[in-house]
């Protein structure tokens, strides 16, 4: 296939520019030095351009040759990796699958979708463990994983994100608070209310809310609760300490109970936040049960998860 004779022009053009001459990318290749040379001459002429200039003390890549290696590189991967997924197609998937997520995503919906995961391909195992302080991925924590899931947003342009599901956020409080206290009709009126509410590493987007078509931020005057963990501040917001400003796939199954009620929500569903939940790897070639884990989660979470598809269907209705 002509497919096939491209990426191997690639691979020798690579071996070659590494080696910095024929004879040694021969030897690799099993080829003749001449063979090199015509291969070598026949990729310049598909490309247009001098990869290698001659001469009798050697050769010498060219400014052409130096521009072409990172696409020629990349090219090589994508096509190794597309062999790797079609081969995989004809096999089970194999291994062990190492995943970091914090910890009351990771038991309210990641552990469950695992669960089914694992069912249907009995060849993967899953090594799952749920974190609830802030992980640093900058530092050597990804080689010792396969996967990493963040909600929120990414600082980390080094990393592979694969969006997973969109984040909604909604203001809510228990009817017992709001009987007490009053029910606020507009966001600029939880000035006037009590409150929960994350640590010094708050999300960009909470109590952030549309205002003469503006995002504004509007936050309760009295915090009767601060704490890092989501579970903690749906416990306080239970109990009727305040209002919270908490996403979706925390709350959806206590708005539809009754035991929350949303804030701010006559027209449906806020907007979802520009941040979202993701997989994060470190390097592009995720082997194959981890990329067809990667394509279940994101069937089972998105484009809209079926926490808020509840919510569109339950109470946004009613």
């Amino acid at each position: 296939m002509q497919t096939n004779l491209f990426a191997e022009q690639l691979r020798l053009f690579l071996d070659v520019l590494e080696s910095g001459n024929f004879s040694a990318a021969a030897r690799v290749h099993g080829l003749t030095p001449s063979s090199v040379a015509r291969r070598i001459d026949a990729l310049e002429r598909s490309l247009g351009c001098q990869l290698f200039s001659r001469s009798t003390h050697g050769i010498r890549s060219t400014p052409a040759a130096l521009a072409f290696a990172e696409r020629a590189q990349r090219i090589v991967r994508e096509l190794q990796l597309a062999r790797a997924e079609a081969s995989a197609l004809d096999s089970k998937p194999e291994g062990l699958i190492r995943i970091d997520a914090p910890s009351p995503f990771g038991r309210r919906h990641l552990a469950p979708a695992l669960a089914e995961f694992l069912g249907a391909y009995s060849g993967v195992d899953v090594q799952l463990r749920l974190i609830d302080s802030f992980v640093d991925l900058h530092g050597q924590h990804l080689g010792k994983v396969d996967l990493v899931l963040r909600i929120g947003p990414l600082a980390d342009t080094r990393l592979v994100a694969t969006p997973l599901a969109p984040m909604v956020r909604i203001a809510c409080a228990s009817p017992g608070y709001l009987q007490r206290h009053g029910t606020p009709l507009q966001p600029r009126e939880l000035l006037e209310h009590d409150g929960l509410d994350w640590d010094a590493l708050a999300p960009p987007h909470a109590w952030r809310f549309e205002d003469d078509g503006a995002q504004r931020l509007f936050r309760p005057r009295r915090l009767r609760m601060v704490a890092n963990n989501a579970e903690a501040l749906l416990s306080g917001v239970l109990a009727g300490l305040g209002i919270a400003h908490l996403p979706t796939w925390l709350i959806s199954e206590y708005l539809l109970r009754g035991e929350l009620l949303p804030l701010f929500c006559e027209q449906g569903l806020p907007k979802p936040e520009a941040s979202g939940i993701y997989a994060l790897r470190l390097t592009r070639e995720a082997d194959s049960r981890t990329r067809l884990l990667l394509e279940f989660l994101k069937n089972r979470f998105g484009p809209v998860p079926p926490w808020d598809q509840a919510l569109q269907s339950g109470f946004m209705r009613s």
